[in-house]
């Protein structure tokens, strides 16, 4: 585990993220796509969320990517700019070692940083086992609701789970002008 690195991701990673997140489609229930997104959609989205300023990490030991996580708006209307909706995937060989928990620490310093104040986890397949909520769990999420039902895939119903992490003194304090949700909604000039 020690010489696994944390560091921001490239388009150079695309091909990795891919191919995890296709696995992550076609063999379990965390997300609720049913087609793995082509290398180009995965690269759209990854330039919305650069283009946006949000975080998006990536595992690497060895010169081997082994998973990935970014934050990115949870809704756009604007009342929601403080808080993100994480995601975090690992590739197969690499579940169990800890590398979802290296990666979701650190994207939770920087979306600390950048001064955003919740954090949701949109957990598929929300069963209280469920290796996403337990990793939520362990870094502190709460559970803030479940939608029953909510998705089918792999021939049976999923129950949706919300989990949250308040940061930066969540709602107890008004917004920071310096930080990087404000930042760019007073450059929209809304």
């Amino acid at each position: 585990m020690s010489n696994i690195t944390i560091r921001p991701a490239t388009v150079a990673d695309l091909d990795c993220v891919t191919d995890i997140y296709a696995d992550a489609v076609t063999q379990g229930t965390a997300s609720y796509e049913l087609e793995p997104p082509s290398r180009t959609e995965m690269g759209v989205r990854f330039d919305s969320l650069m283009a946006g300023g949000f975080p998006y990490l990536v595992a690497e030991k060895d010169g081997a990517v082994l998973g990935y996580a970014y934050a990115g708006a949870f809704r756009p209307r604007p009342a929601y700019r403080f808080i993100v909706e994480d995601s975090v995937y690992v590739a197969p060989e690499a579940k169990g070692q800890g590398v979802g928990l290296k990666l979701m620490q650190s994207l939770i310093e920087a979306v600390r940083t950048a001064g955003f104040r919740q954090i949701i986890a949109v957990i598929g397949d929300g069963r209280p086992d469920s290796a996403s909520v337990r990793l939520h769990e362990k870094l502190g999420f709460r559970h803030s609701g479940r939608l029953e039902g909510s998705g089918y895939k792999h021939g049976r119903w999923l129950d949706t789970v919300f989990m949250q992490l308040s940061l930066n003194g969540g709602a107890s304090a008004p917004p920071d002008p310096s930080s990087l949700p404000e930042r760019k909604f007073r450059l929209r000039g809304d």
